[in-house]
């Protein structure tokens, strides 16, 4: 992870949330699925990575990742899996998600 001259842990955190269509739940959650495992075998820098489903809709599915530095973020966003599932989200969507990048200060 990346330490800055305060010795503190500079993470990068993640919450994308995804508003699915009901008829596509499942289609997206097999592709997030697939995302997961990707990412966690083979991204370096990954600290975490889930799918979760809200418990109230379950049309709402959110990404949580965490990322010891951009450039670990970077090279998710460059990998082969990531450019290649990503894409294929589209046809799940009811509309346009939102995603946060959160530090941590404390």
């Amino acid at each position: 992870m990346a330490v800055n001259e305060k010795g503190e842990i500079h993470m990068i955190k993640i919450v994308a949330k995804n508003f699915i269509k009901a008829d596509k739940i499942e289609q997206f959650i097999g592709l997030a699925k697939k995302l997961v495992l990707e990412t966690v075998q083979n991204d370096v820098g990954c600290v975490e990575y889930e799918l979760l489903q809200d418990l109230s809709n379950p049309q709402l599915l959110t990404m949580i990742e965490a990322w010891e530095d951009q450039a670990a973020l970077d090279r998710h966003t460059a990998a082969q899996h990531f450019k290649e599932i990503v894409p294929r989200f589209d046809d799940c969507v009811e509309r346009p998600g939102e995603m946060n990048l959160y530090q941590k200060l404390a």
